[in-house]
């Protein structure tokens, strides 16, 4: 399973590279704008410290509005790609970008039904968010189980990419159902090394230690 952060801030994506186990990043206009800096600036540092996939979000809503900033947007980098919402237009502008070679991750994506319709457009990704079914007490995993499941019944290319993710199960879960990657939080990724009894365990040998002689 792959790991990706959700965030556009350059400390926190520089913290989670060091860790070793980043592979790709995803942003959106709303974490964009928490950084208050020009958007394709930002997306050009990001992609100089992350050679993996870093997923970039259209503002546009309309098709040809979309193709025209997917197309500005790729020319970034050759390792954005290109985050397209979950919409007719949108669907529409899935196709014609796959046409033209440039990757996209379908967002906002809430249902088996979307998901499949973004695959078979060419999406080379699909973000369920779970953590939004979460909140209206809707089950945001059952949501990831269908969707590999049609996935698989098809041999669709398109890798699922759990998103919203709001805590450590998330990713449990979501890698026993063999979900090809997950972005989250620069928070999270950091409760996923934490155990109490790591805790324990660790300040016990450390005292321990105080006891062994010396030289």
């Amino acid at each position: 399973m792959k790991f990706f952060i959700d965030t556009a801030n350059l400390d926190e994506i520089k913290s989670a590279a060091a860790m070793g186990v980043l592979d790709g990043v995803t942003t959106n206009p709303s974490l964009a704008a928490r950084e208050k800096r020009p958007y394709r600036e930002l997306l050009k540092e990001i992609c100089e410290i992350v050679p993996g996939p870093v997923s970039a979000e259209v503002f546009a809503t309309d098709h040809d509005g979309m193709l025209k900033e997917a197309e500005e947007l790729a020319a970034i980098a050759d390792n954005i790609v290109v985050k397209i919402p979950t919409i007719l237009e949108g669907l529409k502008a899935i196709r014609s970008l796959a046409d033209k070679g440039i990757s996209t991750n379908a967002t906002l994506v809430f249902s088996p039904a979307q998901a499949l319709l973004v695959a078979r457009a060419g999406a080379a990704f699909v973000s369920p968010f779970v953590g939004r079914l979460d909140d209206i007490s809707s089950d945001g995993m059952d949501l990831i189980g269908r969707i590999l499941t049609i996935y698989r019944n098809y041999d669709f290319e398109t890798e699922v990419l759990v998103a919203s993710s709001r805590h450590p199960m998330h990713l449990v879960e979501s890698a026993m159902m063999g979900a090809d990657i997950i972005t989250m939080p620069y928070d999270v990724i950091t409760k996923l090394i934490k155990h109490p009894l790591t805790d324990i365990g660790l300040a016990k040998f450390l005292a321990d230690a105080e006891k062994v002689p010396k030289g």
